[in-house]
């Protein structure tokens, strides 16, 4: 199987599988929020577009600058899931991963989402995925690279293994230098910027590799939107 790593969304990789990383923190929200029982989760661009869906039954959650858009439900933070019994739908916007996810549903067959939170969960369906190429999509920061992303990306392609290319291949040394998962996510912009805000504790919270056995997968898309669900 070739191994690709995208560390920014202006790349444009493609591939039969892809595996979007945004690790601080939707595809972490994502993972936890379907986890907690949530049915589907509709990713948007905008914070309009998520508001023009707000109903009975439905939730927002997202961010902005890492703050919670006014009108929301949640921000963009997995601890907000962990605790709740979820139902039914929720629609999530954030400033990188939900573009990048929609941007992704346009150039791979299969798209799902990769965290630290459900590591084992990705590794295990792109081994028995059959494809012959699985490309590692990172969400970075306004369109620039990330360390955090990247150092997820590295820890799935030295997990995968089999024929790396180059990016990937600088993704896995990279991710080999650090001590821990949690020094891996926490020591870069996209880690100071949530700091900023008062939310650190989301660094550790997204660091704790495996913790949840779920696979969120993109089901269907329309209007701008992709729906994920497991």
């Amino acid at each position: 199987m070739n191994v690709k790593v995208a560390f920014t969304p202006s790349e444009e990789v493609a591939a039969p599988l892809g595996v979007v990383i945004d690790v601080l923190r939707a595809t972490s929200v994502m993972c936890q929020a379907l986890a907690a029982g949530y049915e589907r989760i509709t990713c948007v661009g905008e914070v309009d577009q998520a508001l023009a869906r707000k109903a009975d039954g439905v939730q927002l959650a997202g961010e902005r600058a890492n703050v919670r858009p006014e009108g929301f439900d949640f921000g963009n933070s997995p601890r907000e899931f962990a605790d709740r019994a979820g139902s039914g739908s929720l629609v999530l916007t954030t400033t990188n991963g939900t573009r990048l996810l929609l941007a992704a549903s346009s150039r791979c067959d299969e798209v799902i989402v990769g965290s630290l939170l459900n590591f084992d969960a990705v590794v295990r369906a792109v081994r028995e995925s059959g494809v012959d190429e699985v490309a590692f999509l990172c969400a970075g920061v306004e369109g620039a690279f990330a360390i955090d992303d990247a150092f997820v990306a590295g820890a799935f392609a030295a997990a995968i293994g089999s024929d790396p290319d180059d990016a990937a291949t600088a993704a896995v040394r990279l991710a080999s230098t650090f001590p821990s998962d949690e020094d891996g996510i926490g020591g870069g912009v996209s880690a100071e910027n949530i700091r900023r805000v008062g939310l650190e504790a989301d660094i550790p919270w997204c660091a704790r590799r495996s913790e949840l056995d779920v696979l969120p997968r993109v089901v269907g898309r329309s209007g701008g939107a992709v729906d994920v669900s497991l």
